[in-house]
């Protein structure tokens, strides 16, 4: 009957030698499973420093730029909150539109919603519907 398993003989350390035999007096413990287990944990942990080893300094170096790109959204968010806050005090005590200065500024909003879509890479998206719709209404 093959088992699937190879004999080893080596020799422990007598502190380390007694270690196991105080860790297999429990029952349902062998000192195979207990060696067996211990050999997998540390060659799983030195595949895993090479692989931190290999790969560390380059995830490091994308969390960098990534962490450098985030600022500048977040710089670039603010500036576009300013300006818009800015830009709805400046317009807020004036007279309201006509129809024709209404339909200019639809139109305007449009293209603009347009050439963002494009530099975003969208072709279709729900922005585009609602103004067709509001431009529908209008």
């Amino acid at each position: 009957m093959k088992t699937f398993k190879t004999r080893h003989q080596f020799y422990l350390p007598d502190a380390l030698s007694e270690k196991l035999d105080t860790l297999t007096s429990k029952p349902g413990t062998s000192k195979t499973q207990i060696l067996t287990d211990a050999l997998n944990a540390w060659l799983e942990r030195k595949g895993a420093q090479e692989i931190d080893q290999r790969f560390g300094p380059r995830l490091d170096r994308q969390n960098r730029t990534a962490e450098r790109i985030e600022r500048k959204v977040d710089a670039l968010t603010e500036m576009l909150g300013l300006f818009i806050r800015h830009q709805l005090t400046l317009v807020a005590h004036q007279p309201p539109f006509d129809v024709e200065t209404s339909r200019l500024g639809s139109a305007r909003y449009a293209a603009f919603i347009r050439l963002v879509e494009q530099r975003l890479g969208r072709a279709d998206s729900g922005a585009q519907k609602s103004i067709a719709a509001e431009e529908g209404e209008a």
